[in-house]
Formats: structure tokens, sequence, C-alpha cells
């Protein structure tokens, strides 16, 4: 497995799923991204920051809603408000400037992605639903207590449970990186982008995406 360097990254909101018919007559499920157009606000280099990256800003915010400290930053780049911002270390960060417009076209090029996302949460689980446990047998004498985690192995020696044992708790909402999805549509007019397969997180959700690095 080789790891390649970013090259490309972009900030998303995914719309939700459908199919597309491939050449070959083949249904593809797909996921689509609005992709962009994103603008740097802000570059940093090596000289200054100690390393190369820049930062991107997606979907328009109203000034209202602006603090001080970000209106100020956002003046400095001399672009609007911006309500999501994300920072991509980037091998050609050094050729872009503050203002430059980064949009779908970006990615025309590009077989494969890595997708960010936060999974959809789903609140305070029991170990069935959060792990994929098997609940206990529903003959004569199980009790109320088909669906508890059971013995958790603790004796009189450590005298408590150990850590990352299987037990009910919050379930989802977490930051999730699916790897080398492929890139079956790239929609330049419309800034969208059709992965295959499902993309973590909820429909209008912000996602980050970029070449993937692991072939």
């Amino acid at each position: 497995m080789s790891r390649m360097p970013i090259e490309k990254g972009i900030i998303g909101k995914k719309l939700g799923m459908t199919q597309i018919f491939a050449e070959n007559g083949n249904v593809v499920p797909v996921t689509v991204i609005e992709a962009g157009p994103c603008f740097v606000i802000q570059k940093k280099t090596i000289e200054t920051d100690g390393y190369s990256a820049v930062q991107l800003g997606f979907i328009d915010m109203p000034e209202r809603k602006v603090t001080k400290p970000k209106k100020g930053h956002f003046s400095k780049a001399g672009i609007s408000a911006k309500r999501h911002l994300k920072e991509f270390k980037l091998t050609n960060a050094e050729s872009l400037n503050v203002g430059d417009k980064i949009d779908a076209e970006t990615f025309k090029d590009i077989k494969k992605v890595d997708i960010t996302g936060i999974t959809r949460g789903h609140g305070f689980s029991g170990g069935i639903k959060r792990w994929n446990l098997h609940q206990q047998r529903m003959s004569h004498g199980g009790g109320p207590v088909h669906r508890h985690v059971g013995s958790l192995g603790a004796n009189s020696d450590p005298s408590r449970i150990m850590k990352n044992k299987k037990m009910p708790g919050q379930y989802g909402h977490e930051q999730v990186t699916i790897l080398n999805l492929e890139v079956v549509k790239v929609d330049t007019e419309k800034n969208l982008i059709a992965v295959k397969g499902a993309v973590p997180g909820r429909r209008g959700g912000i996602v980050f995406l970029r070449n993937a690095i692991k072939i």
C-alpha cells in the first residue's frame, strides 16, 4: 500500500443518495455532495507558521451572526464571512493565494477520494444496537434481562471493570473518515460530486473531501 500526498481538498455538503446507471447498464448507488465553491481565507507558510497550508471557507454567513474577531479575519482576506472553515495541508498550498476559488472542477481528474464527516447520533444506546451483541436466550427463566450486557468478568482482582468493554453508552455523533471512495461523476456546472457508496453524516451535513492518500 502506497501513501499519496494530499494535493486536493474541499469542503462540501451531503445532499443525499441516489443511483446512476453506468455505461454497461449496471445501477451504481451514489452519494451526491455539493463541493464548494470554497474560497481561500488564509494562507500559512513555513516562514511564518512553520508549515504550509490553506484555510478554506464554505457557505456565506450573515454579518449579524459574525463575531468581531471573525469579522476582522474575513475583512483581512477581503472575502465575505463564511459559515464553515477548514484547514488543508496541501502539497501545492504555496501556489494558492488568498481569495482563490476552489470548486468541484478540482476533482474532475480524481478517481478516488477520502471523505470525513460526523456520523448520525443515536443517543444513549444498549450493547445490542451499539456493538451488535447478541441477546440472551428467550427460554424460561431468562427474566427481564434478555438484552442486558451480562457478566463483565470482574473478580476480586482487579475489582473493577476494565476499560474498552463493549457496554451501553453514547452511540454515533463522532468523526469518521471513509477511505478510497470511487468518484462516479463530477458536475462542474452545479458543483456536484457523486461518489459510490455511503458517506458518514446526515443529509445537509458538512463533509471534507481530499484525494485518496492510501492506494
